[in-house]
């Protein structure tokens, strides 16, 4: 399975599929793939959503509900045969935040799944923070205890049980870091320091990383439609897929490749001691500022950035999933900065 193939999964264009977070970054993404595979595509979007990304796929349904308060979700999930679920808090001022937009949330969709007949499968995308870091050198896979170091990771982890309690068909996946066209937060971030030559990285020893391309995380939901176990009542692994390029990088190889990718020479590197990360992370949280865009930086991030690694590996999804990713960093990085490029954000 390949991002290049239109219909790797014959008979998917029959599925009704329901996909929530549809106007995000992965979302949309997902629902022109969807799209172009002919499937019954409808996207779960609140009143005041911004449908942009959305705009001019053909077939594409609407169907208006919150997961916040659980209104419209109970008749969203009616008649679909499969819920991808992508809406999530990725970032917030306070920890209480994140269990809200995922935890609570994920409760809600799910209660609405477990009333309806027949029930629908339903496609998790958690994140590699519910299981946690790995150790240098040491791939994660997913027979290795969770042990989530943040708020965010403990929130998509409790999300995740939720599903399983209820007795739901659920296909789990945990990608690591995501990146690609559409992404506005993860590589943006960073395209500054890549454009003036000099990056930050933590103090020695260098980190290590996973990534995957949104198209690969795309595949591996689609595949999670129609194959993968889903999650036993009792407990245990099964059910639960790791999602990256399955290669591991340091920190100062994904910041060289990025440099290469814009066309800028071999970058500098300012080494941040861990104890200034975790200062700056609580100062980002002691901070007045209420309104405007959240901040990314705050006290949970800081934790998993002192982190030593977080990698994993894809044996299982290659098995049961047929995942192949197609791209690997440099490649990957080059089409989402072509993307950037095209849409006026990079010179």
């Amino acid at each position: 399975m390949t991002t290049t193939d239109t219909n790797p999964w014959p008979g998917i264009e029959s599925r009704t599929i329901l996909v929530t977070g549809a106007t995000g970054f992965i979302g949309a993404r997902l629902v022109r793939r969807l799209s172009e595979m002919r499937c019954t595509v409808i996207a779960m979007v609140r009143r005041t959503s911004n449908r942009t990304a959305l705009a001019g796929i053909p077939g594409l349904r609407f169907t208006v509900a919150d997961l916040d308060t659980g209104e419209g979700v109970p008749a969203a999930v009616a008649g679909v045969d499969t819920v991808v679920h992508l809406a999530g808090q990725v970032k917030a001022r306070r920890p209480s935040a994140f269990r809200r937009g995922n935890t609570d949330s994920t409760g809600r969709l799910v209660a609405a799944i477990a009333d309806t007949d027949p029930v629908p499968r339903l496609v998790l995308c958690s994140s590699l923070a519910a299981a946690g870091p790995s150790r240098p050198g040491r791939p994660r896979d997913e027979s290795t205890p969770v042990a989530p170091v943040s708020e965010y990771g403990r929130s998509k982890l409790a999300a995740e049980e939720i599903a399983r309690a209820a007795g739901v068909p659920t296909v789990v996946l945990r990608p690591t870091i995501v990146y690609g066209p559409g992404d506005h937060d993860f590589l943006p971030s960073f395209l500054p320091m890549a454009r003036l030559g000099t990056h930050l990285r933590p103090a020695r020893p260098e980190r290590e990383y996973s990534f995957v391309h949104v198209d690969d995380l795309c595949a591996a939901l689609i595949a999670a439609v129609v194959r993968g176990e889903t999650l036993p009542p009792d407990g245990g692994d099964a059910g639960v897929y790791l999602i990256s390029d399955g290669q591991v990088y340091g920190w100062s190889d994904f910041c060289r490749q990025l440099a290469t990718a814009i066309g800028r020479p071999r970058p500098r590197f300012i080494p941040v001691p861990g104890p200034l990360v975790q200062a700056t992370g609580w100062l980002c949280d002691l901070s007045p500022v209420r309104r405007g865009p959240v901040l990314t930086m705050n006290r949970d991030r800081a934790h998993e950035i002192r982190q030593l690694a977080w990698t994993c590996a894809t044996d299982r999804a290659q098995a049961d999933l047929g995942f192949t990713p197609a791209y690997r960093l440099p490649d990957g990085l080059a089409n989402a900065v072509a993307w950037y490029r095209s849409q006026g954000l990079l010179p």
